[in-house]
């Protein structure tokens, strides 16, 4: 075969080749028209909904006997809870009735028991709740009582046959955190008061305010028209009604220009804590200015001639002229070192603080309940009384401050700050005070913008 005859060969080959494909595809195309057409030719008809047969059928049905519902209801007992308010003037007789009680014993029980009794003391617009039957029995009474302002309980008195049982436990109380921002018009207490943005500021959160920032300001004479605050503090709630008002937890006041934050920082294993500056500086001063209320200090520290022994000597302690009996704090937080008889100091408690600063207070009438070596005392807490044991001519106290055991005279000492926190505490700290930073943003006029958007 030539090569002539291979290319021929070859072309040809080539031609059958393709003419060989092009059959297939064309039957295929046929056959998936055949199907479809045979789909189309057998797919049925949905018929007309008017030309299907209607079959009516017709069954009695037996409805239940009317009497025997009303006889079984009359067998079930029917509870009513009825809750009103406390109103000015009100007496047990007036509450009952307009909480539908009908019930001579359960007003007898209610007078009588010293602790059911308690709910007759309810303040004006305070809620009470009670559950009748039908006839007015009394099944149950229950009013949440205040023990002190941190503190409530609720009161329920239960009927137990023809008898009753009173009982308290703690009020479930839910907690809120409300943010609220004024401006400095007049008064602090004039923006406090006034009602807007969800509501007056209480009172106790305004102290709060004052508090934390008092040593910056002074709310008597600083304040200028166009100052302004942000608070962010504690409500306590019971069944929609606001119990009571918690702690500030955070507060940002613009005094001239000039903004001054404090953050609640408690530490979660021992469950103190303080307020702090956003960058975790204590905002707290170490040390009080003094321990006890004074008239005046009687004796500085200096030399002088000793009351008792009249020679020249070194006082080393300042002495605080108060009367018998008046309430002695500790300076700063601390643990006792010593609580007992001293020589001339009489009774005599000493406290150990941060670092190598000591506080010592002679002069005791007696020491606080219970105030022993090894106890944890914190700023505030009363060790001890005014007295005049040991070398003293009078009722005072002796209070010395010492550092590394050296007396130093405690009217000099300024701007000790509180013991800083440790690197643990601090980072937790940063995530509170970002918190709360966040807060702040959102209050200002900027970020109330912002936020409306």
């Amino acid at each position: 075969m030539n090569p002539i005859q291979k290319i021929t060969g070859k072309r040809w080959f080539g031609l059958a080749e393709t003419s060989r494909k092009t059959r297939i595809i064309a039957g295929g195309a046929a056959a998936l028209a055949l199907c479809a057409f045979g789909a189309t030719a057998v797919a049925p008809i949905a018929p007309d909904a008017a030309d299907i047969p209607v079959k009516s059928i017709a069954q009695d049905l037996q409805l239940p006997n009317l009497a025997d519902q009303i006889a079984a209801l009359q067998q079930d007992q029917q509870e009513f809870i009825h809750e009103e308010r406390i109103r000015p003037g009100d007496s047990l007789g007036s509450v009952f009735t307009r909480l539908g009680i009908d019930d001579q014993q359960a007003a007898a029980f209610v007078r009588n028991d010293k602790l059911a009794r308690s709910i007759l003391n309810l303040k004006t617009g305070k809620r009470i709740q009670a559950e009748t039957d039908e006839n007015g029995l009394m099944l149950t009474l229950r009013a949440t009582i205040a023990v002190d302002k941190d503190t409530f309980n609720t009161v329920t008195v239960t009927r137990k046959g023809d008898k009753f049982v009173v009982s308290k436990a703690p009020a479930e109380l839910e907690r809120r955190v409300e943010m609220r921002s004024r401006d400095i018009n007049t008064s602090l207490y004039a923006a406090t008061d006034a009602n807007v943005d969800g509501g007056q500021i209480p009172d106790s959160v305004v102290n709060q305010i004052i508090e934390m920032f008092s040593t910056n300001i002074d709310f008597r004479s600083d304040l200028k028209r166009g100052d302004r605050f942000n608070v962010v503090y504690e409500t306590f709630w019971q069944d929609g009604e606001m119990v009571r008002t918690g702690r500030v937890l955070a507060g940002e006041f613009i005094n001239r220009g000039v903004a001054y934050q404090s953050v609640w920082y408690e530490d979660p294993q021992t469950h103190q804590g303080g307020y702090y500056a956003l960058d975790g500086q204590s905002l707290k001063k170490a040390f009080l200015k003094s321990p006890v209320a004074f008239s005046r200090i009687s004796s500085g520290f200096s030399m002088r001639v000793h009351p008792v022994f009249n020679v020249w000597k070194q006082h080393k302690g300042v002495d605080m002229a108060a009367p018998m009996g008046t309430p002695i704090r500790a300076a700063g937080d601390g643990t006792v070192d010593f609580a007992g008889v001293s020589n001339g100091y009489g009774n005599m408690v000493v406290l150990k603080h941060w670092s190598n600063y000591s506080t010592a207070y002679g002069h005791m009438s007696r020491f606080a309940s219970g105030l022993r070596r090894g106890e944890k005392v914190h700023q505030g807490d009363v060790i001890g009384y005014v007295g005049a044991t040991g070398w003293a001519t009078g009722p005072h106290l002796h209070y010395e401050f010492r550092i590394g055991g050296e007396a130093t005279d405690p009217m000099k000492l300024k701007n000790l700050q509180a013991q800083p926190l440790t690197s643990g505490e601090m980072s937790r700290f940063r995530m509170a005070a970002a918190d709360m930073s966040h807060r702040f943003s959102l209050l200002s006029p900027a970020g109330n913008a912002m936020a409306a958007r």
